[in-house]
């Protein structure tokens, strides 16, 4: 019966990213954590899930011509070293009980974060239009790939939301296209990354990983196909809004 549940849980998870484009973790980690797992493990299983889930796009997207490598392989030097050193710095704590309120209290800021650049990306990229050389881009983007990589290796959350803003803040006449594709490119390896180190740390649940993938890959395309029909105005703040909640939660709480 629980595996029913956990297809269902993809199954939403899948619909909301394919109707909202909102990253899998910020609505997967809360999930599972509200399900019963613990933060270690609901954090590890959902890394390995969006690093496989998001494989096929990425292949997609590159077929298309829309990725720009350049920029992956900026982000990647700086995010994929730093999930590693995370990693292994976690392995280092004698068992998960002791780093627990670790990752509690980093997914609690960075769902808080994701939510706000939800509700205000449009005012952000209006105000910070940087328009910068892209050799000065490209160094900015680096240093952005540090903090994701540890950050989404604590949380499994920022790969997709965040990334996506800092791109369009950096490289403001990246078509909407390249800068997904581009995204995806780098979530990928970050997110394999950090879910295959949480796997050697025993953080992964193998059976609600088939049962997420299961449930959400054909959802994800279901989503994506009815998001010309509903209103995504009204989805996205109400994501945003739960997200904040579930930070606040995490947080403080």
């Amino acid at each position: 019966m629980d595996f029913i549940w956990y297809i269902l849980a993809g199954s939403v998870v899948g619909l909301a990213i394919g109707i909202t484009g909102v990253g899998g973790g910020s609505l997967m980690t809360p999930l599972l954590l509200l399900f019963g797992f613990p933060p270690h493990i609901a954090i590890g299983t959902d890394l390995m899930y969006a690093g496989i889930a998001k494989s096929t796009g990425v292949y997609l997207h590159a077929k298309k011509g829309n990725v720009n490598w350049r920029i992956v392989g900026a982000m990647a030097a700086g995010s994929l070293p730093t999930s590693l050193v995370t990693i292994w710095l976690l392995s280092q704590f004698d068992k998960p009980d002791n780093y627990q309120h670790i990752l509690t209290t980093t997914l609690g800021l960075m769902l808080l974060i994701t939510a706000l650049v939800i509700i205000f990306r449009s005012k952000l990229l209006s105000r910070f239009d940087l328009r910068l050389p892209e050799r000065t881009s490209l160094k900015l983007i680096f240093v952005c790939g540090i903090a994701l990589g540890v950050l989404v290796t604590l949380t499994s959350v920022g790969a997709g939301a965040l990334g996506t803003a800092i791109m369009m803040i950096l490289f403001p006449v990246m078509r909407a296209k390249n800068i997904v594709g581009t995204d995806l490119a780098h979530a990928v390896p970050l997110t394999l990354i950090g879910g295959i180190g949480h796997l050697l740390l025993g953080n992964v649940d193998y059976t609600l990983l088939a049962g997420l993938l299961i449930g959400s890959i054909p959802a994800i395309y279901l989503g994506t196909y009815a998001s010309s029909y509903l209103p995504n105005k009204v989805l996205q703040p109400l994501l945003a809004t739960a997200l904040m909640a579930f930070g606040l939660k995490y947080l403080f709480f």
